[in-house]
């Protein structure tokens, strides 16, 4: 078996990062996937406090200070997926080595048929290392304008690692985010779908199980198990696609329209088009 593996980054902090990541690998497990998720937040580690994960023999740190084995750092997840916690003392932070991530992802990958990075959050030496050796990189990010300020320098910092971007997943998308369109139609990544404000996300979170565990039909429950199926190239069940999904679908289906129309997406820089799409339509120059 040699599975793969994907990366979840993002350019800042508090976009639904780890939620992405989390659901994602839940959506991948319903497939009928065997999915481990890596916490590599080596200074804040938290897939552990969305999760309600009993505590592994060894944590991520420790296997990256060569003082376990990757497998001894593995837990069960609720949703049917495994976990690779990360330590959350501040010793662990300076414990670990992080190019000893490749030798870990390489020996996931021969026990799993996916690997998912769970990176931290913004740019750093530390997130090189993962967004260098998946197989693709998942960018995740709100709508608002710092956050794609700093999607596009999370882009370019793949490109220089010579990673390969899978596309953007585009977070708690609100009635009010009136500009979203403009967003989207600027970009030059493949936008691989959209989630709604749910307040589900929070609750199931405070539960510790993923979303599609704790509100599977929520419309973000469904967004994202619509993101993980497309990752696998595969089309999520008949029965997940009724009511709020069919509208998941559809609106994700017109975004994927508007960045195939798009026309000169090439010419200008993501940043320039999108924050000139976002402040140019509210009139501001």
């Amino acid at each position: 078996m040699t599975g793969r593996v994907f990366a979840v980054a993002s350019g800042k902090g508090g976009v639904g990062k780890t939620t992405t990541a989390v659901n994602a690998a839940a959506a991948m497990a319903e497939a009928g996937r065997s999915v481990v998720l890596v916490d590599y937040d080596l200074g804040m580690a938290n897939v552990g406090a969305v999760l309600d994960v009993e505590q592994a023999d060894a944590t991520l740190h420790d296997v990256l200070a060569g003082e376990a084995d990757a497998m001894d750092a593995v837990a069960e997840a609720p949703g049917g997926f495994d976990v690779m916690v990360g330590g959350t003392d501040i010793e662990d932070f300076g414990r670990a080595d992080p190019s000893k991530l490749r030798d870990v992802a390489g020996e996931l990958r021969e026990k799993y048929d996916v690997v998912i990075v769970d990176t931290g959050g913004g740019l750093s030496h530390d997130t090189t290392v993962p967004l260098g050796l998946a197989d693709d990189t998942v960018l995740v990010s709100t709508p608002q304008v710092a956050a794609l300020e700093n999607t596009e320098k999370t882009l370019e910092l793949v490109e220089r690692v010579g990673g390969s971007v899978a596309g953007l997943v585009l977070t708690r998308v609100g009635a009010s985010d009136v500009n979203t369109d403009e967003a989207v139609d600027a970009m030059d990544v493949d936008v691989l779908g959209t989630v709604p404000e749910d307040s589900t996300v929070a609750a199931s979170e405070e539960a510790g199980e993923p979303l599609l565990e704790y509100a599977p039909e929520s419309p973000a429950g469904q967004s994202y198990r619509e993101l993980g199926y497309e990752l696998l190239g595969e089309s999520p069940p008949v029965s997940f696609r009724d009511g709020d999904g069919e509208e998941s679908a559809a609106a994700n289906a017109a975004l994927s329209e508007m960045v195939d129309d798009s026309g000169d997406g090439g010419s200008r820089s993501l940043l320039s088009r999108v924050t000139g799409g976002l402040l140019g339509s509210n009139g501001n120059k």
